[in-house]
């Protein structure tokens, strides 16, 4: 397969009560077989559900500071850390400060927010 270039224009923007995604690559929107790569940003005090994926992320904190709730467990991370969320975890994500993140994960992942019956699917920024 030859290498994709993939321009700002192609690129997908998502918001949400809790952030702001945008799709860099993802199988939807790009030649990519699984792979998806989004950048978040979250302002202070944004605070995302309670939800678990079917599949590992890893989700690396380019600026600003924020706590990740994973099984229970909060890590801080600062700019510069990089966290693997492991498929199945419960997980939240805390902005204590502006954030930005960018993100790696399946494009074809599952979310599930805890309390809720149904899963949700695969988010748009994700697809």
């Amino acid at each position: 397969m030859a290498a994709s270039v993939l321009l700002p224009a192609a690129m997908r923007r998502s918001e949400t009560p809790n952030a702001v995604m945008t799709t860099l690559a993802s199988p939807t929107q790009g030649p990519t077989g699984r792979l998806s790569l989004w950048k978040i940003a979250m302002r202070p005090g944004q605070r995302g559900p309670l939800h678990v994926f079917d599949s590992e992320q890893v989700w690396h904190l380019l600026a600003g500071e924020a706590d990740f709730e994973v099984d229970g467990e909060v890590h801080r991370l600062r700019a510069g850390d990089a966290v693997v969320l492991p498929a199945g975890a419960a997980r939240v994500v805390t902005s204590v400060t502006a954030t930005e993140f960018i993100a790696c994960g399946h494009g074809d992942t599952i979310v599930s927010v805890v309390g809720e019956e149904t899963p949700r699917g695969t988010p748009a920024w994700i697809s």
